[in-house]
């Protein structure tokens, strides 16, 4: 069993900043790509931003130059650092990661429970 547990998450006054970390744990082979994702209300869950585990990054065109994203393969962690926040920047914040439990196996795409992120005017 393999677990996805967000923190960071919180209020902050626009053009603020705020870290996110997701962690995962349990019977772990590897971790391929990891992403953060995010869903506002009344709207589809979007890719924030994508990290593979040789560390490429590919970021949406509306957070470019103001999130940044990373992770550590020793700790099974990934991390996102967002600077100059915006009230559009509100969300719950989602971290995704393939895993794969062997090296037979295909990995399989798990979810964190997710993780306010409110920005305020």
């Amino acid at each position: 069993q393999v677990f996805l547990v967000e923190s960071g998450g919180g209020l902050v006054q626009a053009g603020g900043s705020l870290g996110l970390s997701c962690a995962a744990s349990g019977s772990i082979f590897s971790i391929n790509d990891m992403a953060w994702y995010r869903q506002a209300p009344g709207k589809q869950r979007e890719l924030v931003a994508s990290i593979s585990n040789t560390g490429s990054t590919d970021y949406a065109d509306s957070v470019k130059g103001r999130f940044t994203i990373s992770r550590d393969n020793t700790n099974n962690t990934m991390y996102l650092q967002m600077n100059s926040l915006k009230p559009e920047d509100t969300a719950v914040y989602y971290c995704n990661a393939a895993i794969q439990f062997t090296s037979w196996v295909p990995s399989l795409d798990y979810w964190g429970q997710g993780t306010q992120v409110t920005v305020s005017s």
